[in-house]
């Protein structure tokens, strides 16, 4: 009994031990068996960045401006006569359109009438005057020849009557001008359109009266609309510019819009040069002419009128530049650099010769080459030889 109880004593203590020695025999052949992980070796695939295939291609000049549209002809119409407007035409109202010679107004008549008729009675009278004139210096003049003296010499011009001859003449010259003044004053009753063009300012009404040179409202002609650009000097070289009096064709000009959601546009050209420099803003201005503005000789109706007083926006094609590279503005880096994806797609820095800047866009003189892969993609800390990923870019139309 007591033997009994002295082994289950020694069982008691002797299986933990047991279970704690086979536990670390366990650990150190687990330990033994492990193999250390091996060492995975990483290509540097590069940076990822956006490539463009540079080309070079025939360029034009491309010159970007604002400016605000008026008509080429803008007048006063002014009345040239006195008296009470007895005729309104039913269009004479803001935004009325008016074909040349088409008559607007009309002043009261019969005074200039009566005028006209009193001014063909002067004439008839004078023409009459001088007719006895002439006919009582010929018998004058046959008098003297009749008359029997030793020695009569030449006859006076008063005796032939030739101060009087004169004085009738002179009175029919007059005559006859003061009928084609009374004759005139009467057409002047009629005011007329003096080219097609729009009532923009309407003064006058029918039973006003009006005296001479009262203004009756503003006209502004419809042929022709222009469009003052003022341009940068050092852009003037790019451009084609007629001088005055000549005939040729300047740079072609879109003009453009936005009206309401959608963007209109007009081709126009560049006419004129105002031929001075601002002194402040250093600036030269541009005539650009766009002809049949509100599309009124245009054989199919158009629902996009160049409004006189609308802010446009022009795109003016300059001359040829022949084949040159050109590449997004956003490329440049300071300094006039570029990056490049050389061969090996390591970055490549290189210095380039601006041949002209435009609004979006760099024409390059020198410094690339067509085939080589321009880098659009900001890189912080570029340095020479970086490795690079290139994904290529199509090449814009």
């Amino acid at each position: 009994m007591e033997k009994t109880k002295r082994q289950k004593h020694y069982l008691k203590w002797l299986l933990p031990l047991l279970i704690l020695l086979f536990a670390a025999l366990a650990a150190v052949m687990v330990a033994k068996s492990r193999r250390p992980p091996a060492k995975e070796v990483r290509d540097n695939p590069g940076i990822l960045v956006e490539t463009l295939t540079l080309e070079a291609r025939s360029q034009r000049a491309r010159i970007h401006a604002t400016g605000t549209v008026r008509a080429q002809q803008q007048i006063s119409l002014v009345a040239e006569v006195t008296g009470t407007l007895v005729w309104v035409s039913p269009r004479f109202a803001g935004g009325g359109f008016f074909r040349q010679g088409e008559k607007l107004l009309e002043i009261d008549p019969r005074d200039y009438a009566l005028a006209v008729e009193r001014a063909q009675a002067d004439l008839a009278r004078a023409q009459a005057s001088l007719q006895t004139e002439e006919e009582q210096a010929v018998l004058a003049k046959r008098e003297w020849q009749q008359l029997q003296l030793p020695d009569k010499g030449q006859p006076s011009p008063l005796v032939l009557r030739q101060p009087q001859l004169q004085s009738a003449q002179a009175t029919l010259v007059a005559a006859r001008a003061g009928l084609k003044q009374a004759q005139l004053n009467l057409e002047r009753t009629q005011i007329r359109a003096p080219f097609n063009g729009r009532l923009h300012d309407k003064k006058g009404d029918l039973g006003e009266y009006v005296r001479s040179g009262n203004v009756l409202g503003g006209f502004a002609g419809t042929d022709r609309a222009e469009i003052l650009v003022p341009l940068p000097v050092e852009d003037l070289e790019w451009l084609v510019i007629p001088r005055a009096g000549s005939r040729a064709s300047g740079s072609a000009v879109t003009v453009s819009a936005q009206l309401g959601d959608k963007n209109k546009s007009w081709q126009g050209q560049i006419v004129r040069s105002l031929g001075e420099v601002d002194p402040v803003s250093r600036m030269a201005t541009m005539v650009v002419t766009v002809d049949d503005p509100y599309h009124l000789k245009a054989s199919e109706a158009k629902d996009s009128a160049l409004l006189s007083g609308l802010f446009v926006q022009l795109e003016i094609q300059g001359k040829e530049l022949g084949s040159v590279i050109e590449i997004p503005r956003a490329a440049l880096r300071q300094g006039d650099v570029v990056w490049l994806a050389a061969a090996d797609d390591q970055l490549e820095i290189r210095p380039v010769k601006i041949l002209r800047r435009q609004q979006q866009s760099l024409l390059i003189e020198s410094g690339l080459a067509p085939g080589e892969r321009l880098v659009l993609t900001n890189i912080s800390a570029a340095a020479p030889g970086l490795k690079l990923r290139p994904r290529s870019q199509e090449p814009r139309p």
